[in-house]
């Protein structure tokens, strides 16, 4: 059975009634939106007002180190509401969202070279259309400054994510439902939710919250298949780090890229032709896991 090391995080999932898991995912926006507007009231309450208006500008378009930065690092209101549901309303403990830490750990770390190498190699094969039309966002040296706190971000905001729906909601699940289909599906249905952008991309959000869809099956694959977090934590993290760090779109959510492609996700037709490679991005992101891992 593929998924028969699952079990070391359903055996986890105590008081596994369904209005609990509803009531934890009620838990989880409410506490989630409390602590970011707290965090909001407190940048309020220390910052010069100049100072506190100009960072809700860069927040809300993302397009410089400072917005982006604030913007995922408050992402981790999700992963604390996450912990905080799953305490409370299932008595489970933290790590336990993370599957055996001592799997945890050494299965991250695999995937994370073995996803980083195949995407390395991915990039640089040619021939890359867009390689010649990309421009420097910022200079490489600010961009290599910024290099560490920009990565624990994106691990502070990829790390919520997986703590949320593959972590809480999945493991809850299956501990609930026998077959596979429920704690794959609902899951990566949510996550896709979470992605529907209609200001964002236009005509392309359904297609953009396909993609998203297709990547949470992924990373639920991987968690069932391996038991921990930690291969999906890895996938997550490195494609975020091409998509953020390395070359944005345009505009929204660019802060922190080396460089800007040609367009910004309000262009649906360059837009639409990208999502595919995406998609073969996480088709060998997810082979690659499961190749370095044998499962």
């Amino acid at each position: 059975m593929p998924y028969r090391p699952f079990a070391l995080m359903t055996a986890a999932a105590g008081r596994t009634e369904l209005w609990r898991l509803v009531l934890g995912i009620v838990l989880v926006l409410v506490v989630t939106f409390g602590l970011q507007q707290a965090f909001m009231a407190l940048s309020a309450a220390l910052l010069p007002e100049d100072a506190y208006w100009s960072m809700v500008a860069q927040m809300r378009a993302g397009d410089t180190p400072l917005g982006m930065l604030v913007l995922l690092l408050n992402m981790g209101a999700m992963g604390v509401a996450a912990l905080f549901a799953a305490q409370l309303m299932h008595r489970r403990r933290a790590v336990s969202l993370l599957g055996p830490w001592t799997l945890f750990v050494p299965q991250f770390l695999r995937c994370l070279v073995a996803v980083g190498a195949v995407t390395l190699a991915a990039l640089a094969m040619p021939p890359w259309p867009m390689a010649g039309e990309m421009t420097l966002a910022m200079p490489a040296g600010r961009w290599l400054a910024l290099l560490p706190v920009t990565l624990l971000a994106l691990l502070v905001q990829t790390g919520s994510e997986e703590l949320l729906f593959r972590g809480y909601l999945q493991s809850q699940l299956g501990a609930r439902m026998a077959h596979p289909a429920a704690w794959l599906v609902l899951p990566s249905a949510l996550f896709a939710l979470g992605h529907w952008s209609p200001d964002m991309y236009g005509e392309n959000a359904l297609l953009v919250a396909l993609w998203a869809f297709g990547f949470g099956v992924a990373a639920a694959d991987l968690t069932a298949r391996t038991g921990t977090l930690g291969p999906a934590l890895a996938m997550h993290l490195v494609n975020n780090v091409v998509a953020i760090a390395l070359m944005s779109p345009q505009g929204v959510m660019s802060g922190l890229a080396l460089y800007l492609l040609p367009f910004g996700p309000g262009d649906e037709a360059a837009m639409r032709a990208l999502l595919p490679l995406d998609l073969a991005g996480i088709l060998l992101s997810w082979l690659a896991a499961r190749l370095a891992l044998r499962v």
